[in-house]
């Protein structure tokens, strides 16, 4: 849910002594609006309408209260990606690529969120729960890559799964950027975010030997099509014939 949605309720659990939900939504309109660099803990606290001493009941400095905001953003992550996975239903292909959309949704749904988690430079290794909540949600991404590797044509090296689930989670955020907070604010891009990723990955698994045509076999050039009675090669597998 957006921070702009809860902020409302934030702000009347905070006259009951909800100090710390305050200063969490504070400071995600305070990301929101300039960024996870741009805000410091006195700005959090006068946007709560507290005292600058007041954070400190709750968060040892800013990092601290970033880091909440970071695992609350990691979890909220996770769960839109477990979501959209659904164990691989109906077929890993599809399924998969439910997860990518979800990538994407999620960094334009949930901007604030988003530049905590990936955009504040926080060192996630040195804070077990961040680590622990980031971990689960790569987690989502990594039993996607499995399942895809497991697809790998017969005769063909299986990719490592944590080498291709890297690749694809790195090629996810990297979309996600230009779109939530870079270029597409200033030029026109020539495709839309859902189809640069999908572009992205399959050329991805071209390079890996996976047969990345899924057209259907009518709309195929006319090159692709074997002459009758010469052997069909390997197996076309979810990704159609390879070029």
């Amino acid at each position: 849910m957006s921070w702009r949605k809860e902020q409302g309720r934030a702000e009347r659990g905070y006259h009951h002594g909800n100090l710390k939900e305050a200063l969490l939504q504070a400071a995600l309109g305070l990301i929101a609006e300039k960024g996870a660099a741009g805000f410091t803990f006195a700005d959090a606290a006068r946007m709560a309408g507290v005292s600058p001493a007041a954070p400190y009941r709750h968060f040892r400095d800013r990092d601290e209260l970033l880091s909440s905001i970071a695992q609350r953003g990691f979890e909220q992550f996770e769960a839109m990606l477990t979501q959209a996975w659904d164990d691989g239903r109906p077929d890993t292909v599809t399924a998969f690529e439910r997860v990518g959309k979800a990538y994407l949704a999620f960094a334009r749904a949930e901007p604030a969120f988003y530049s905590a988690m990936f955009e504040s430079g926080l060192p996630v290794d040195l804070n077990p729960t961040l680590l622990a909540a980031s971990e689960r949600a790569f987690g989502i991404i990594r039993a996607a890559a499995e399942r895809l590797a497991a697809l790998a044509p017969p005769g063909m090296p299986r990719p490592p799964a944590m080498m291709m689930a890297l690749h694809i989670w790195s090629m996810s955020h990297g979309v996600a950027s230009l779109f939530a907070r870079g270029d597409a604010a200033r030029r026109k891009l020539p495709m839309s975010a859902e189809d640069l990723l999908e572009a992205e990955v399959l050329i991805y698994l071209r390079g890996l030997g996976f047969p990345t045509d899924r057209r259907p076999s009518a709309q195929r050039d006319p090159a692709d099509q074997k002459p009758a009675g010469q052997p069909s090669g390997p197996p076309s597998g979810p990704w159609g014939t390879p070029k």
